[in-house]
């Protein structure tokens, strides 16, 4: 029986395994001087002035979501289309999540539809918008951000399947995923089957040195250091009830918790894995690219692919998906040749927890019908031309006999 095939798998190198003994023999194991060497790297990648990076992708929604203030009862738009945690940074700080259908062609986040949501509103209904680059695939956040200004909203990207995405802008420029010039802020997820594999861990991206500052502190407890950041005097800091002769500044060991932060700060062995694997990040995504140029002329053709992920320019290519009839019926037989496809996603106002918001089936009709066809085929850089081929082959089998 053939290995399996998975839908997508990480790529370890004998690079990436040196550099992480090397930073597990060093004096450093959580906070060192591999999380900044990562955290400027991936904003050079990205184009932006500033990362953030934090535990995971789930941890960077959540610490974005808290910077700009989402409060009880904030409504904020997003996609269905997406893993649960790109709606559920929002519910963590008691805000109102609602969903706007998707486009059926590009399978994001439709800015007509969100536009309708907020014309059909009274002036200051929501807060912000967080779309989704899902499979790989950049949104236009030229047109977000535009739509975004004329109603006082903000944008989180939700950027986790697209490093090294873009999209052009109404000038012909390319747009990088996350290089902050749309979005306050952009979040990225360095999960083993994404582009950048650290076992765990996330990034921020960002223009805004604000809210840069905020991340920093909500990372770690809500605490600051530095003198020109702490507000108790420096006699309290020194426990002096008169100041010492010859004391100017706060002693080393202080610190101040000034917010209520989180633990969600990354070790320095994951950064140094997630900087090993940035260096490679261009050629992972060239090779997507070979792999989706093949899948779609290889199925471009057929009568039984309803839709496809196809090649688009800028595309990342997380994932590449089919739109197929008896998707049940695909997905078993893959599996009885062991290769291993998967469904990207379950609509999340369909999961239980949103469906007690009073969300329904029928709510969303492209989001539900391409939920009855998708199906996610491998995509990783690992993936050989054999393996693809006999992907291919047994897709086709199933609807040829």
């Amino acid at each position: 029986m053939r290995e399996i095939i998975p839908y997508g798998r990480q790529d370890i190198t004998e690079e990436d395994i040196n550099i992480v003994v090397e930073t597990l023999k060093s004096d450093y194991l959580t906070q060192g001087p591999r999380i900044a060497e990562f955290e400027e790297a991936f904003a050079e990648y990205c184009g932006s002035k500033y990362a953030v990076a934090v535990s995971n992708g789930t941890a960077a929604l959540h610490l974005c979501a808290l910077s700009l203030d989402v409060q009880k009862g904030d409504k904020v738009i997003t996609t269905p289309i997406t893993f649960a945690a790109s709606a559920n940074c929002v519910r963590y700080c008691g805000g109102e999540v609602v969903f706007a259908d998707i486009d059926p062609d590009s399978y994001l986040l439709d800015i007509n539809k969100v536009r309708e949501l907020l014309e059909n509103a009274p002036k200051g209904t929501y807060k912000g918008i967080i779309p989704v680059d899902f499979a790989g695939r950049a949104v236009n956040l030229e047109a977000f951000r535009k739509l975004a200004d004329e109603h006082g909203l903000w944008i989180i990207e939700d950027s986790c399947h697209a490093p090294g995405g873009y999209f052009e802008d109404s000038k012909g420029n390319k747009q990088i995923c996350g290089n902050g010039k749309f979005a306050e802020l952009s979040i990225f997820s360095f999960h083993p089957v994404k582009h950048i594999a650290s076992g765990e861990g996330g990034m921020i991206t960002t223009d805004d040195e604000e809210l840069y500052e905020k991340l920093l502190q909500l990372r770690t407890h809500g605490i600051v250091k530095g003198d020109e950041k702490y507000q108790n005097s420096i006699e309290f800091a020194t426990g002096s009830s008169v100041m010492s002769k010859g004391v100017e500044t706060y002693p080393n060991w202080y610190m101040e918790m000034q917010d209520l932060g989180y633990n969600y700060r990354i070790t320095d062995f994951q950064a140094a894995l997630g900087s090993s694997q940035l260096k490679r990040a261009d050629d992972g995504l060239e090779r997507r690219r070979e792999l989706a140029s093949q899948y779609y002329k290889a199925f471009q053709d057929k009568g039984y692919i309803k839709g496809q992920s196809g090649v688009v320019e800028g595309h990342a290519y997380h994932l590449y998906i089919i739109e197929v009839e008896d998707r049940m019926g695909l997905y078993n037989f893959l599996r009885e040749q062991n290769i291993f496809a998967q469904i990207h996603y379950i609509p999340c106002h369909l999961m239980p927890y949103y469906r007690q918001f009073g969300w329904k089936e029928g709510d969303l009709p492209n989001s539900e019908e391409y939920y009855m066809h998708c199906i996610s085929l491998p995509m990783f850089p690992t993936l050989t031309n054999e393996e693809q081929s006999f992907v291919i082959e047994k897709v086709n089998s199933f609807y040829e006999g």
